[in-house]
Order: structure tokens, then sequence, then C-alpha cells
């Protein structure tokens, strides 16, 4: 899925444990974070299904939304002198689009959230399964770079969507050329509508091997999973990113999303594998939403960098040192807990830190005796301590059907 983060869309969940607006809020932003005198806005529930005026989620972006400025310090960061405020995010929504709309609705558009009753799907799957409280996107940056980094565990130097994952370029060793060298199956399943992806396609491993019969449209999926022939691994695109898409990229619809995640997870229900599945929904980062909680330092994946322009008319440099804001996570099984929330987890050295999407290929190298391909992955923690020993039987045969609101 696309471009939420927790306080945004789980913002309203009111189960103990998850850190977010109505349990701790609410939080606040300035208009300006150098003149705290024009004001602040704080978060309150949301009224409308989804905003028009996209955030900004460029790397500069998050730089501003998580430290006032668009060009922070790495050296400071690095050595913990400088640490994200997250007071950034009405003051950037307000530069991007002043003209546009009232600095009211601006703000609110980044700051409010979602309750309960708002989004009915994604409440079932939190009461019933397990949710991360402190999940974060692998790079504070927009979708391609994450997802490269979610399938493989780098984006090998890029932090925007430029044209190397249309052209296949991608070198880096994937979580798909390591199923298919090891003898498992999978399929990237994606929607046709539109938008980045598919995935697989990102990585030229995938087009000099022919292995492209393995990129299917999204309605293979349904069929398959009913007829109990969905392979190993099975990984799903969205459409995105706009009106009549799926994945709650804005302007897309949240009512939309939860349409894709009901159909999923019906599918895999009422299919014959669901004594066999682990189904993981989670988001590429937070797509410019607000987000209280500190991002923290990760290790560098390789020793590429990212250098962009940014507004305020220098360079910025990035190490990929660190992660992006916390973004919604679940694990969907009938192995997994009832209305569980995870909070941080622990690396192989010990040491307690937060979980990203790294943690989904450290789980999967335990789980099919693989290397990790990165140093972020081999330090990212794992989950497979979350997987019971005996199936539940008291799991949603499905889910409820989303509620369309105020556009």
């Amino acid at each position: 899925m696309e471009n939420r983060s927790v306080d945004n869309l789980l913002g309203g969940q009111t189960i103990r444990g998850l850190e977010n607006p109505i349990n701790n809020g609410p939080f606040c932003n300035p208009y300006n974070v150098t003149d705290l005198a024009e004001g602040i806005v704080c978060s309150a529930a949301r009224d409308y299904d989804s905003v028009t005026d996209d955030p900004d989620h460029a790397v500069y972006g998050n730089n501003f939304e998580f430290y006032g400025t668009f060009n922070p310090e790495n050296r400071d960061i690095a050595q913990g002198k400088l640490t994200p405020t997250q007071q950034g995010f009405v003051q950037e929504q307000l530069r991007l689009y002043s003209a546009d709309a009232n600095r009211t609705e601006l703000s609110t558009q980044v700051m409010n959230y979602y309750t309960e009753d708002q989004v009915p799907v994604l409440t079932t799957l939190v009461q019933n399964y397990v949710v991360f409280n402190h999940w974060h996107s692998d790079i504070p940056g927009p979708t391609d770079p994450n997802r490269a980094a979610l399938v493989s565990g780098t984006s090998y130097g890029h932090g925007d969507n430029d044209d190397a994952f249309s052209e296949h370029a991608f070198p880096q060793r994937s979580i798909f050329q390591q199923l298919t060298e090891t003898g498992h199956s999978w399929i990237n399943y994606y929607d046709t509508a539109g938008g980045t992806g598919p995935d697989a396609g990102f990585f030229n491993w995938t087009y000099t091997t022919n292995n492209t019969d393995k990129i299917q449209p999204l309605a293979n999926f349904y069929t398959d999973a009913a007829a109990g022939s969905l392979p190993e691994f099975t990984y799903i695109n969205p459409s995105c990113c706009g009106v009549g898409t799926n994945s709650m990229h804005p302007s897309g619809l949240i009512s939309d999303g939860e349409r894709l995640i009901k159909d999923v997870y019906d599918a895999l229900r009422a299919g014959p594998q669901w004594d066999e599945t682990l189904f993981i929904l989670s988001f590429d980062e937070t797509g410019g939403f607000h987000d209280h909680v500190p991002p923290p330092l990760a290790p560098r994946p390789d020793n590429l960098t990212y250098t962009a322009a940014t507004p305020s008319g220098e360079s910025y440099t990035f190490a990929f040192n660190r992660l992006g804001g916390r973004i919604p996570t679940l694990l969907i099984s009938p192995w997994v807990g009832k209305g569980y929330v995870e909070q941080k987890g622990t690396t192989v050295e010990g040491e307690t830190v937060s979980y990203s999407a790294s943690s989904i290929l450290r789980t999967l190298g335990y789980l099919w005796d693989f290397e990790p391909f990165t140093p972020r992955v081999e330090n990212a923690p794992s989950f497979e301590h979350l997987v019971q020993t005996r199936a539940r039987n008291n799991t949603p045969t499905a889910l409820p059907s989303p509620i369309a609101f105020r556009k």
C-alpha cells in the first residue's frame, strides 16, 4: 500500500500499546517552525476520505518535516546531536500548496487521522491480528526507493522515482532472484490500473533470465487463491496514485484501498491455503503525513549516496543511514495472536531497535535459509517469534465493507 503514516491511518485505533493521537495525543505542529507566535495546529479526527494536495515525501521534504530544514547537518545526525522534532509537516504543506487552499485546510490534511469507524477493514484487522507500533520505512523518501529496499535491502543509491526503475536497471540481488535460484516459487501480482511497479520489474535479472512470466495481473491472484495454487511467496502491488486507484496514495480514496485489502483477505481466508498463510500488510512510506515518533538511525546498506537540489537552493546528500517515518504494518494469519501490538524488535547482536521493511527480508532469510543481502538487513530485527506453534480457529471469515465518506 502507499503513503500513509501510523498517526494518520491508525491514529484513531484505541487498542492499548499503539502510540497514536487518540491514545497519546493530540500532537501539534506550528505554522512556522521559526516563528511559533504564528500559532499551531493539532491532530484531530478527519472528516474526508482522502486529500487532493499530496504532501511532500521527497528526501528533502522528509528532512523539513523531521528536522525543520531541507539541509540538516548529517554529521550531527550521525553523532546523535541533531534529532528529529517532527515539527515541520504543516509548514512544508503550506509551502507547497498555499495558493490552492487556506492554511487551516492544508494543515488538517497532514495532521488529522481516521477514526475506527471510518476504516472498518483496518480496525477489524488491528483487533484480530498483530499490528506493529514501531515499524518504519527503510528510506525517508518516496515510493520506488522504498519498494526496492523492501525486496533487495537497498535502493542502490536512488532517492527518487527516477527512470531506472522502469528501465529494469537495478543490478542487486532481490528476493525474487534468491527464491528462484533456491527452488522456491513466487509471483508478483500487480493491479494493471496504473502506477509504479511491478517491483520485480525493477531488476535487470528478471528480464535477462526470462522470469517475466512471474509478473502477473492481480486478477490472477484471486483465481490462484481460490484454486489453492498460490506460490510460496506472493507479492502484490496495488494501483497508484490518484482517483480510481487502490493504494491509498492521495488523491486515491482510503475506502478504495480498504476494498482492496478486504478483497485480498477474503480471498485468502476462503481459499484452501489459509492455514499455511502469513499475510504481511504494509506501506511503502508515510507520504508526508504527520507521525509524532522520530525515525531512528540505521546501518547503511552499502556505500552509495543520493544527492539532490532542495528548495533552499542548496544540494543535500543522503547516506541512507536512517529510517523514514512509521508506517502501518500488520501480520495477518491464523498463526499469530489476536489484537496484539508488537513494540520494538531485537537484532542478532541483542540490540532493541525499530522494525523496518528490511525486517521482512531478515525473517524470510530465516525461513528459507539465505544470508542477509546487505548490512541493513543483517541488523534488522526479525519477527518470526510472533508466529505461534498452534493455529487459531477464531479468525474472521470475512472483513466488513469499507465506508466511503466525504471527499
